[in-house]
């Protein structure tokens, strides 16, 4: 079951299968005014992944696979960082989940205030990246905004998502199906090849760029200003 805490925030992805563990997190969470999806298994939370979440809390021993899978898959067109939760604290699952590029990783029993202070921290570090710039061209993450020369460009949703995963991966080609995956994610429509060619042309007349390069039959790159 996905449910909800009802405290408008900063907003977190918790996969957990243990019910007493997530009830305690969707309570301690909210009630430090953070919004939270709470997912059970894998396949629930891959439905929801695509979701513009600043946080996600990982339980690496699901009923249906493994937290890290999961976090390896997702994280290819959703940047959002990581905190791994685990009974497991060997050494090798330690430097595993770090060498994916998670944050953080806590191994239970842990206390919220453990948890809180840890994400404090997280939200501390990243609050100056909110901004990325690409040449003359900026992407304010927090309020999904481009300007160019300081004037705004007026992207549609769809738009600014796949700009933003170009972005977060400048120099390296982004594969047609990761983009496909992540948009229909956030469309909940058939999206095929045809329609993200024209996604991609209307991108570089709004952003008057040749530098968005497609890879033929690989998918598009955004070269390094």
């Amino acid at each position: 079951m996905i449910q909800y805490s009802r405290v408008m925030g900063v907003k977190i992805l918790l996969i957990e299968d243990n019910e007493i563990i997530s009830k305690g997190l969707l309570y301690t969470l909210g009630q430090n005014g953070y919004e939270v999806v709470l997912c059970d298994n894998i396949e629930k939370a891959l439905m929801r992944s695509g979701e513009d979440f600043e946080l996600m809390i990982i339980d690496v021993t699901l009923p249906d696979g493994n937290g890290f899978d999961f976090y390896e898959r997702v994280k290819r067109y959703n940047p959002a960082p990581a905190i791994f939760l685990t009974a497991l604290d060997d050494e090798d699952n330690i430097v595993k989940g770090f060498e994916l590029g998670a944050e953080d990783y806590i191994t239970k029993p842990f206390s919220p205030r453990e948890l809180i202070a840890r994400i404090k921290r997280i939200e501390r570090r990243n609050r100056n990246q909110d901004l990325i710039k690409w040449g003359n061209i900026a992407v304010n993450t927090k309020s999904s905004t481009v300007t160019k020369d300081g004037e705004e460009i007026t992207l549609t949703a769809l738009e600014y998502k796949i700009f933003s995963m170009l972005l977060q991966n400048v120099g390296n080609t982004v594969k047609r199906e990761v983009i496909l995956e992540r948009i229909w994610d956030i469309s909940g429509n058939f999206v095929n090849d045809n329609t993200l060619t024209v996604y991609i042309k209307r991108i570089r007349k709004k952003l008057d760029t040749d530098k968005i390069k497609t890879i033929k039959g690989i998918g598009y790159r955004l070269e390094k200003i």
